[in-house]
């Protein structure tokens, strides 16, 4: 069960909690769950019955107790236990990471992503700087993972070398304008491109929607803070990387430690993390074994984090804010690491299904690293 999974099954509890005259209040459009706090256990936390209590008027924690009878007996959750002020916090059963880790190697590097046309058109706008088309090149990227058609619109031309150096998508960008209502006639100073759901860098392309065009765009401008310096002496991924990781309101470092392939290197250990992860399924191929899907002890930061990422693609879409993947696609890596010493077996130990169950969450470790990456436009080698 993903956050996402759960989020929608805490959601649930609320309404049924509604409909019963347990709770009189509007149910939210979302429940966030996350990793627990301080002071909480198990696998997930959420705080829904303290943002529900003012509008029920009851405690937060007898919220709390009302929720958890009606949450404690839902599949995949082992146990439901309210802490301080009225905090739920979740155990899930033991092979709820298995099917996690099942859910990720079936969908590989597209786990996370939605299926078909979401019926969002975004129009994004930015300035012909190069920090700004980047961001905007990866936006459109993540966009299109969550089922959105993205049109683009730039204040000039982008530099050739930007495509060449930087990975920057041209096939979006077409000889024609865009007026800027959205329409596909008239005139703009600058160039537009649109971006589809499964086209382009897809791995496996659908069908090109028709434009739904009674829909309205969201008018997206995209400008974060100029980069100080040229980065294309870093090469395509590092500068990728330099100008994505900030926030958009942070200065990027150029030319930083961006090509340092050392641990203090986010970028570094990030690829490092999913070069490992191809090394342990080679190596397991030479010893006779292969990935299962099982139980996985001492793993609870890893699978939390994978758990997260349809979460975090979802978020990164709504903000469009891509530094969002680039940091957590850090917390999988700096998860993943401690996992990897005892993924294989040592000396005369045979693999057993315990060496099995981790080389599975590696691999979908390393999917899910390979994926975020991707979506930035930036490469995930297997020999690092």
């Amino acid at each position: 069960m993903t956050p996402v999974e759960l989020s929608r099954t805490v959601l649930h509890a609320v309404r049924r909690a509604v409909d019963e005259g347990e709770l009189s209040v509007t149910v939210p459009e979302r429940a966030v769950v996350t990793p627990p706090g301080p002071g909480g256990c198990g696998d997930y936390a959420t705080n829904i019955a303290l943002q529900l209590a003012g509008a029920a008027g009851q405690p937060p924690r007898r919220v709390a107790e009302i929720l958890r009878a009606r949450l404690a007996g839902e599949a995949l959750i082992g146990d439901v236990v309210v802490t301080g002020p009225g905090f739920l916090n979740f155990s899930l059963e033991r092979n709820a990471s298995a099917l996690l880790v099942e859910e990720i190697l079936r969908r590989g590097r597209r786990y996370g992503h939605a299926e078909g046309f979401s019926g969002t058109i975004v129009r994004l706008r930015c300035p012909a700087e190069v920090r700004a088309v980047v961001v905007t090149d990866a936006l459109a990227r993540v966009l299109r993972s969550q089922g959105d058609l993205a049109r683009v619109e730039c204040e000039g031309r982008p530099a050739p070398e930007w495509e060449t150096v930087l990975g920057v998508d041209s096939s979006h960008f077409g000889s024609h304008t865009a007026s800027h209502s959205g329409s596909r006639s008239g005139s703009h100073p600058g160039s537009c491109f649109d971006s589809y759901p499964g086209s382009h860098s897809d791995s496996h392309p659908r069908t090109r929607p028709s434009r739904p065009s009674p829909l309205p765009d969201l008018d997206v401008t995209v400008h974060p803070v100029p980069v100080p310096a040229d980065p294309l002496p870093l090469g395509r991924d590092a500068a990728r990387w330099a100008l994505l990781y900030p926030a958009a309101h942070d200065r990027p470092r150029i030319p930083g430690d961006h090509l340092a392939q050392r641990e203090t290197n986010p970028l570094f250990r990030v690829r490092y993390a999913h070069a490992r992860t191809r090394a342990l399924l080679r190596n397991a191929g030479d010893l006779g074994f292969h990935p299962e899907p099982g139980p996985v002890s001492d793993a609870e930061a890893l699978l939390a984090a994978l758990g997260d990422h349809p979460r975090i693609l979802t978020t990164t879409a709504t903000h469009r804010s891509p530094d969002r993947l680039a940091r957590h696609l850090v917390a999988v890596a700096d998860a993943t690491l401690p996992l990897l010493p005892a993924v294989l077996p040592l000396g005369d130990e045979k693999p057993s299904a315990a060496h099995r169950a981790r080389l599975a969450l590696a691999e979908a470790a390393g999917a899910v690293l390979a994926g975020g990456l991707s979506l930035l436009g930036i490469d995930a080698p297997d020999h690092l």
